[in-house]
């Protein structure tokens, strides 16, 4: 990648990060430069609308921003997923009144304020009566009263105004559908083709989903599972062990449990990802009202706030960056509640109450002791080289109060670490002893500006170096003033 300017290089003065969503009202590389210079640090591309030529256009965009400043990107590609919905109406649209009977049948017959048709047969044929039919976000409610393979007769329990190929959800059942569709699947293809570092999987009800996709990836990106169905809460630790990361995904979440349950739900979400060590995002309305807005509510700081002291990897931005009227301040905004609340000293006890003990490897004894000596000495960074990324993660998981200053000789693993909490990637060549660890560690923290002269440094890797997994050596090192004058710059 090409030379940057210093100011690129430095952390970012916070460790939780932000991912900003591409659309509309960000789709040029000048609008996705102010959009990482507000404080985006990884950017999501939504692959339900558009066209290819479009997203592969966003795509381009990032990398062209990426080989411009010399820093990694990370770019998230988001599936749509199995979206239910209903038929047309003749008229466009019906109106439903309370307490009233409403068929959903395999009709295609155009639908009337008495019945719609419900192309998903698969649907039909597990409903039983009580289950519930959620449409339009929720705003109608349906309870089952009669089922047979075909269709299904319904009362109306909550009413509204319904119309063409509304949105439909199924909260009390398992759906029986893939978690990937035919359009997922072009869709992964053409994500895989243009690079991209991760793949979130939408609608994840089982890990049977998460492995299925993962087979799929075949190791070319990272997958995030998408945690908004209640089904996925009862096969989550399985989910969790074969993601690469979490998202809770509040949206459809929100539609499906109660309200009132959101709040409990997000924090068991981020404990157990946290307690896993996988990053963990949450995401959807967040400062919801600045997409027509330029400042956001008390009650949506306090929501991102929140998250934050929960411990979160990172946050999201979703129609604010998209198609917002303010993209820009929206991203300054969520940059600037997070400085807010790391800035708070309360900040680092509140997310040391998720205990994650370490489990019985050489690397996690090593990341817990690299915890306690920063704390103790007052080290200024945490300095590890990394192949895979899997040691970067095993610190970030501690949450330790610096910054994780990551070297990496495969460019792959500095962007997939983007969404990782505390860590500033570096596509750097890779070491090959000891003396070369430690003065490279000096030299690429005073020009990341994440360390000056005087100051102590934690270092981590691994002997041999370049093996992946063989985490092994913790270093205590000062930076000695001169230290970019004394040693090469051909990193």
């Amino acid at each position: 990648m090409a030379a940057s300017p210093t100011s690129n290089r430095a952390p970012r003065p916070r460790h939780v990060r932000v991912l900003a969503t591409l659309g509309p009202a960000s789709s040029t590389p000048d609008q996705i430069r102010a959009l990482y210079e507000a404080g985006a640090d990884a950017f999501r591309v939504n692959m339900s609308h558009g066209d290819d030529q479009g997203k592969m256009a966003l795509i381009s965009a990032i990398r062209g921003l990426e080989s411009e400043i010399g820093r990694p990107m990370t770019i998230l590609a988001d599936l749509q997923g199995p979206k239910l919905r209903v038929g047309r109406f003749a008229g466009d649209r019906v109106e439903l009144a309370a307490a009233q009977r409403f068929r959903l049948d395999s009709s295609a017959e155009p639908g009337s304020v008495d019945r719609v048709q419900l192309p998903h047969p698969e649907i039909l044929a597990v409903l039983k009566p009580g289950h519930r039919l959620l449409l339009d976000d929720g705003k109608i409610v349906l309870r089952v009263v009669e089922a047979g393979d075909q269709q299904v007769m319904t009362e109306v329990v909550v009413p509204g105004a319904l119309s063409n190929n509304k949105g439909l959800n199924v909260p009390d059942v398992v759906v029986p559908l893939p978690a990937l569709t035919s359009k997922d699947r072009r869709d992964l293809a053409l994500a895989l083709e243009a690079g991209v570092d991760w793949i979130a999987l939408s609608f994840v009800q089982r890990a049977d989903d998460v492995a299925e996709a993962k087979k799929l990836i075949g190791g070319k990106a990272n997958l995030m599972a998408k945690i908004e169905k209640p089904a996925a809460l009862e096969d989550l630790d399985a989910i969790i062990e074969l993601a690469d990361a979490i998202m809770v995904a509040r949206g459809d979440l929100g539609v499906e449990l109660p309200p009132e349950q959101v709040p409990g739900v997000q924090k068991h979400l981020v404990a157990a990802a946290r307690r896993a060590g996988k990053p963990v995002v949450v995401a959807t309305q967040m400062l919801e009202s600045m997409i027509v807005s330029p400042s956001p509510t008390r009650a949506e700081v306090s929501d991102v706030a929140n998250a934050i002291y929960d411990g979160v990897d990172a946050v999201m931005l979703s129609a604010e960056s998209a198609a917002g009227k303010w993209p820009v301040e929206a991203v300054t905004m969520m940059d600037a509640i997070a400085r807010e609340v790391e800035n708070d000293w309360a900040y680092l006890q509140q997310i040391a109450f998720v205990e994650t003990a370490p489990e019985p490897t050489t690397a996690d004894a090593l990341c817990q002791a690299a915890h306690s000596i920063q704390t103790t000495v007052g080290a200024k960074a945490v300095v590890c080289f990394t192949t895979s990324g899997s040691t970067a993660r095993r610190i970030a998981r501690e949450r330790i109060p610096a910054d994780i200053l990551v070297m990496t000789a495969k460019l792959s693993t500095a962007r997939r670490l983007g969404l990782t909490w505390g860590v500033h990637a570096v596509h750097t060549r890779d070491i090959g002893s000891f003396e070369e660890m430690v003065a490279k560690s000096k030299r690429m923290a005073l020009r990341h500006r994440a360390a000056e002269p005087g100051d102590r440094l934690v270092v981590m890797a691994g002997v041999p170096f370049g093996v992946p997994g063989s985490t092994n050596v913790l270093h205590v090192v000062r930076v000695v003033g001169d230290e970019l004058d004394r040693y090469s710059r051909a990193d």
